[in-house]
């Protein structure tokens, strides 16, 4: 090969640039300097940003993508570097959101050898192993002349079909070693590739026949909806056939939740309309969703769902999803966009749509009475005026206080579940969560991605302060790039969540979930708002529910790096239309409405 030839650092870099990804986020470590000076060379092409854990990183790239719709990249070291990456690889993996993760391995000719941070005992260089099942490949190329091929069939890999994470572990020579005369043309291998495959064609009239037959059909939505660009498609057709809408907790905002048709969130804690609709459907069109136990009050009966009788549509990109935990009346393998477009032009083809859309009165007005059930049963909330603030009551706030384009990024807790419960997202990319592996950490970090991304829209993260505390180093993160990303600590001292657990199936038998001094018994926390004072960043302290809206709309206006520090009441856990069990404890209680048993 000649003296003009690319290293394998600089192929995984080109590669990058011409799939016009705009900036990597990642950690150095001795395992990867060789790609860092790669970036260096093409710095005027991509960005290179610097992190204080493994984990934000890749929160990061998965909130980015969420954002933009574009996968970036990460990097790290060998050893520990990468072996802080599978929580955020795991998070995007159940999540179905791509990115690359660029992993620094031992050289080569150092394999087996127990070299410094090698993972030797059961196989050489063996990180693979560690990320098999966090990932959706991992590929480990062990010559230069390998890392083309890699780079290609990786980002193939990552962005067709169901989307997901992949891993390219690159060993330290690798990185150096001559690989190719140039990349691979992204163009050619990778820009031609659709995967928006489209149902069987005698399926999709199936389910026209069913959903136009139905007297009570529902549609419920999962985020491959959202992130499948399929949003306008599904708000045509609801308004089309007059369908109302649930969604799960990853749906949510599929449609804006303020439309007559959107009946909100369908889960242990969800809305009385949504959950009362979705158990007394005769036929429910669900797409995008895999039917967790979230979502499906934990698969018993009469909470959810009712499957059967209902009749059950469902449409998925992955076939594995279909049939999981409910029998179908119809599964159909498909990009739920192209699904719907294909459902469209079937209707196009059929007469008296408007007498169909006449019978539906019926059903909504009777979801309208759910509705105003639950509309009455939750309003007390929104009232409460205590110190600390009323959870539901800062729900409202946040919400209230929030633009019309903001990003709101949900760290893991008994906070998300609140704002599921009470924040009204307006658009598929409003409300942004982690519903699959659910590590703490996703929001904290996840929001600087969202500002990459959307660097002119308000990026608000609401995070507990168990998460926060777990990753206070994103403040530092935030200063050196002048992300102006707000952080409202919902701060109950406590990993409350779990506490409420331990309250409500183990009689109150309370451990290791609080955080207390350890000499005067009152609960403590650090000083949220100083930290972030030492860190450069604003900080604020709130205890009344009234000035949380003032303090986001001025964290916000600032335009730089903002923290408030909110004092929330532990005390009080959302209930909502569904149940959950912990298999051996027991089941809770519905807090509105019965379990549906049909006739």
């Amino acid at each position: 090969m000649s003296g003009n030839t690319l290293n394998g650092a600089q192929v995984i870099v080109d590669y990058l640039i011409q799939e016009k990804v705009p900036q990597v986020f990642g950690l150095c470590g001795h395992g990867n300097i060789q790609f860092i000076d790669a970036l260096y060379e093409r710095s005027s092409d991509i960005k290179t940003i610097s992190v204080h854990h493994e984990s934000v990183a890749g929160f990061m790239a998965d909130v980015y993508y969420r954002v933009s719709g574009r996968p970036t990249a990460t990097f790290t070291s060998c050893g520990p570097g990468s072996a802080n990456l599978p929580i955020s690889l795991g998070n995007a993996f159940l999540d179905s959101v791509p990115f690359m993760a660029v992993t620094g391995n031992v050289p080569t000719s150092q394999f087996n050898r127990g070299a410094f941070q090698e993972l030797y005992r059961h196989y050489q260089a063996d990180f693979p192993s560690t990320v098999r099942s966090y990932c959706k490949k991992v590929f480990q190329p062990t010559r230069g002349e390998m890392v083309p091929l890699a780079v290609r069939q990786a980002w193939k890999t990552m962005t067709s079909g169901r989307p997901g994470p992949v891993v390219l572990d690159v060993p330290f020579d690798v990185f150096m070693e001559q690989a190719a005369e140039e990349a691979p043309n992204a163009q050619a291998w990778n820009a031609n590739i659709s995967s928006r495959c489209g149902a069987d064609p005698d399926g999709v009239v199936k389910a026209v026949d069913m959903l136009l037959g139905a007297e009570r059909p529902t549609i419920i939505v999962g985020q491959g909806v959202r992130y499948g660009g399929a949003a306008q498609e599904l708000l045509k057709l609801a308004e089309r056939l007059q369908i109302p809408v649930a969604a799960s907790a990853s749906g949510l905002g599929a449609i804006d939740t303020r439309h007559p048709l959107a009946l909100g969130l369908v889960a242990r804690a969800g809305h009385y309309q949504a959950n009362h609709a979705t158990r007394q459907a005769d036929v429910l069109l669900a797409m995008g969703m895999r039917f967790d136990d979230r979502t499906s009050s934990s698969w018993i009966p009469g909470y959810s769902f009712t499957i059967p009788p209902t009749r059950l549509i469902h449409v998925d990109i992955d076939p594995e999803e279909i049939g999981r935990n409910y029998p179908v009346a119809l599964g159909l393998m498909a990009d739920v966009r192209t699904f719907l477009r294909q459902v469209h032009a079937e209707l196009d083809r059929r007469a008296d749509l408007s007498k169909k859309a006449d019978a539906r009165k019926k059903w909504l007005a009777q979801i309208d009475t759910y509705r105003q059930e639950w509309d009455k049963f939750v309003a007390p909330g929104f009232s409460d005026d205590t110190t600390p603030v009323n959870p539901q009551r800062a729900a409202l706030e946040i919400d209230k206080a929030l633009p019309e384009d903001a990003i709101l990024v949900s760290d893991i807790g008994v906070h998300h579940n609140w704002l599921l419960s009470f924040c009204k997202p307006k658009r598929p990319d409003s409300l942004i969560g982690s519903m699959g592996f659910g590590p703490m950490g996703f929001g904290v970090a996840g929001v600087m991605g969202a500002k990459f991304a959307a660097p002119d829209r308000p990026c608000v993260s609401v995070c507990g302060d168990g998460a926060f505390f777990m990753h206070a180093n994103v403040l530092g993160t935030a200063v050196e790039y002048n992300l102006p990303v707000v952080w409202v600590v919902w701060n109950n001292y406590a990993y409350a969540s779990i506490r409420g657990l331990q309250r409500g199936y183990l009689g109150g038998r309370e451990l290791a979930t609080d955080f207390h001094d350890p000499t005067t018994g009152a609960r403590y926390n650090p000083d949220f708002a100083a930290m972030a004072r030492s860190c450069g960043v604003e900080g604020v302290r709130v205890d009344r529910a009234g000035d949380i809206g003032e303090a986001i709309r001025k964290g916000i206006a600032a335009n730089k790096p903002y923290l408030i520090d909110v004092d929330i009441a532990a005390d009080i856990n959302p209930v909502g239309a569904g149940i959950w069990e912990l298999p051996g404890l027991g089941q809770s209680k519905a807090g509105i409405g019965t379990r549906y048993q049909p006739a």
